[in-house]
């Protein structure tokens, strides 16, 4: 279990998938640069339409996708396990996926998982959210082997369903990506809290890259992309701009941490009120 750098890019996307595809392996880039070996980008890397219809209409099924190809063959020629924090991938006439998609330094796809918990809320700032009107959900819980160990997937509103994280790290994943696309409001109340949370309560590994900033549609995400510890720790952290950030990663810890605090081996079943 060696240690190795991770890195997660911060995008400000738009409807222009073209422009976002570029801007995308433009950070990657850097990041491999930088020395990391897992890179990984947030939720809609390659679309924020301003709406469902629009995604649906600009969205392609996966075989088609234009953006998996280029992502595909930079993964191969950096040489680096590349995260797709999520795509729209179209699976119906009226349903995308919202897809992540991990793939390996041969340019394979290696895991696929499709968000099971949508967005659907009305925001106290009068923001409106129905992702499920366009999007069909996920039933599976997915993680991956990499060279350093096992790793979860999940996409941004599932950050607020322990028991998908919990199941998980029993599974045996030492670290959690959490791409996302928070709103300005939930962000700047609830982001920072929940990352730590369950990066605390299964001893593992947090990676969090994020959307941010005012996008052409109207949309404001809260950046702030993290890397947190399996102790709670902050490990790096961006602003509101796009970027990158990076961190060493040693899967150790996350075994230190449940050695210390080993809750993983102490559920209970039990029966409700």
């Amino acid at each position: 279990m060696s240690r190795f750098l991770a890195a997660c890019v911060q995008l400000r996307s738009s409807e222009d998938v073209s422009e976002n595809i570029r801007t995308t392996c433009g950070f990657i880039r850097d990041a491999r640069k930088a020395g990391a070996q897992f890179i990984a980008t947030p939720e809609n890397t390659t679309l924020m339409a301003p709406d469902g219809g629009a995604k649906l209409e600009l969205s392609r099924r996966e075989e088609n996708d234009t953006a998996l190809p280029a992502f595909a063959a930079l993964a191969e020629e950096l040489g680096i396990w590349l995260l797709i924090g999520s795509l729209a991938i179209k699976v119906s006439e009226t349903k995308t996926a919202n897809r992540s998609l991990l793939i390996d330094p041969r340019g394979t796809i290696a895991a696929r998982y499709d968000k099971i918990h949508l967005f659907d809320v009305d925001l106290p700032s009068g923001e409106q959210y129905r992702e499920s009107n366009t999007v069909a959900g996920g039933a599976a819980a997915i993680a991956a082997d990499l060279p350093w160990g096992r790793v979860g997937l999940s996409i941004c509103y599932d950050l607020r369903f322990p028991h998908l994280y919990r199941t998980l790290a029993k599974a045996g994943a030492f670290a959690l990506t959490v791409p996302s696309a928070f709103t300005e409001t939930t962000g700047k109340a609830h982001w920072h809290v929940l990352l730590r949370a369950r990066a605390i309560e299964n001893g593992a590994f947090v990676i969090a890259p994020a959307q941010g900033g005012l996008h052409a549609n109207g949309r404001r995400t809260y950046g702030h992309s993290l890397i947190v510890s399996p102790w709670g720790d902050i490990l790096a952290e961006a602003g509101t701009e796009p970027g990158f950030i990076i961190a060493e990663i040693d899967p150790a810890a996350s075994a230190d941490a449940r050695v210390r605090i080993p809750s993983l081996r102490h559920d209970r079943d039990y029966t409700g009120p």
